[in-house]
């Protein structure tokens, strides 16, 4: 049995891991590297293995940077079953769909500009017509069915993650790969089953070095910047990822409206991608908590609010920012690395009355990170912002267990001969590896990009 990581390892995008058991080749993820040129480079690299030798791939969930290069591996010829879970199979389609159509619309710019340098056009990694010949071998497994990737080889079976809507840990033999975990109490799907026996793990690292504030502390935070922004008549930004986090901050604005007694600006969504995943979380009730599933049970809808709009196109979204009555926006991308919230923030990042609030992980290099980190200007769109709105982090929102989260979930996994450390920055992954090794007596690895082991 033999493990190779060829993404993910000492970084938090990429999700990619090879496992060699039984005589079968199983892929466990193929996401996209995020966060600048070095991210492209890596996205185009010649793959480190032959697509078309391998038996199957393993799909944890849906988001790009475990999902993305999916669609590349069908290109370079795999024509093997993708295993997943029904959720993530209905998102994992509206995602790559429009990975593919950013791709063609930013290799036109580069085009552009590379054509005005007398340079050689770029063409993007892949097209639609790839992601839909990758979806058509897509093979859904409910949580709990266990299942065979390949013919006389290892069983496996899916767990649910609690991360987004059809996340899931999956034990392929003795291995279980814990996807990404996500925190106990997160509004609309359930918590994380606890992680099943196995004698080798690998374990997402993200939050391995900070605990979340309890949810009151978040709830006090934003309400502080939307009374603050009702007073100044400011505008609230939130950058979200369209699968998930935009859900989950319609979820909780709306409970706010509900439960608190202040005075709530108008809403609106601007990401046409999290409409259609919106849909598609409503159509998956059985991966709802019970708070969802009462909500839906009295009729009062899971995102539905007086104040909530819904931008539908680009002349109603650049619409938003004419006035100065106060507002708030959720748009694409949680990492301000694309999408409609980089327009928005060219219009409100220099204004004093802007409350800019992030509530999911930054990765390296990415414009969100930039901010997050202090910076006092910004290049949005080829052009110099300063930075003087209000900058809010709000940890309580991530759809990623913290430390006491993940060193809860590995507990349950009881005694694993090798624990190894995937998807985190160096700081997290060290801090993790030590807390596992003193509370629990593991044994961390942290693996380098295309390092491989022999289990045992």
């Amino acid at each position: 049995m033999r493990l190779t990581f060829f993404g993910a390892a000492g970084g938090v995008t990429g999700s990619c891991t090879l496992l060699e058991a039984g005589g079968a080749r199983l892929l466990v993820d193929c996401g996209m590297f995020q966060g600048g040129a070095e991210s492209d480079r890596l996205n185009r690299r010649k793959l480190e293995f032959q697509p078309r030798q391998l038996d199957a791939v393993i799909l944890t969930h849906a988001h790009i940077d475990h999902s993305g290069l999916l669609p590349r591996l069908f290109q370079e010829g795999f024509r093997g079953p993708i295993f997943c879970t029904p959720g993530t199979r209905d998102l994992a389609e509206i995602l790559l769909t429009d990975s593919a159509r950013i791709q063609a619309h930013d290799a036109e710019d580069e085009t552009r500009r590379r054509e005005r340098e007398g340079r050689r056009s770029v063409a993007p990694i892949y097209d639609v017509d790839a992601v839909r010949n990758t979806v058509s071998l897509m093979r859904p497994v409910r949580y709990g069915e266990p299942f065979t990737p390949h013919k006389g080889g290892l069983a496996a079976r899916f767990q649910d993650a609690g991360h987004i809507l059809g996340s899931a840990s999956v034990l392929v033999g003795d291995v279980l790969f814990s996807g990404d975990v996500g925190p106990t109490g997160q509004p609309i799907v359930r918590d994380p089953a606890p992680a099943p026996l196995c004698k080798h793990l690998v374990l997402e690292s993200t939050y391995g070095n900070r605990d979340h504030p309890p949810r009151i502390e978040m709830d006090d935070v934003l309400c502080g910047v939307l009374e603050r922004a009702a007073r100044d008549g400011g505008t609230v930004l939130i950058p979200a990822f369209a699968v998930g986090r935009a859900q989950e901050v319609l979820y909780h604005l709306r409970t706010l409206s509900d439960e608190r007694s202040l005075p709530f600006p108008q809403v609106y969504l601007d990401s046409p991608l999290a409409i259609k995943a919106a849909a598609i979380v409503r159509a998956h009730r059985d991966c709802f908590d019970e708070e969802a599933l009462a909500r839906l049970e009295a009729e009062r809808g899971l995102f539905s609010m007086p104040q909530l709009h819904v931008v539908r196109d680009r002349d109603e979204s650049r619409r938003l920012n004419e006035g100065d009555e106060p507002k708030i926006i959720v748009a694409a991308s949680g990492m301000c690395t694309g999408g409609p919230i980089l327009h928005h923030l060219r219009h409100h990042l220099w204004r004093a009355t802007t409350d800019l609030i992030f509530v999911g992980f930054q990765g390296e290099r990415t414009l969100g990170r930039k901010i997050l980190d202090g910076a006092k200007k910004v290049r949005i769109h080829g052009r110099l912002i300063a930075v003087k709105a209000q900058i809010h982090f709000v940890p309580g929102l991530s759809a990623h267990a913290d430390r006491g989260g993940l060193l809860a979930w590995a507990r349950s996994a009881g005694a694993p001969r090798t624990t190894f450390l995937n998807h985190g920055e160096p700081a997290a992954l060290d801090a993790l590896a030590a807390l596992l090794r003193d509370e629990l007596g593991h044994a961390p690895v942290v693996p380098r990009r295309g390092e491989a082991f022999e289990l045992a």
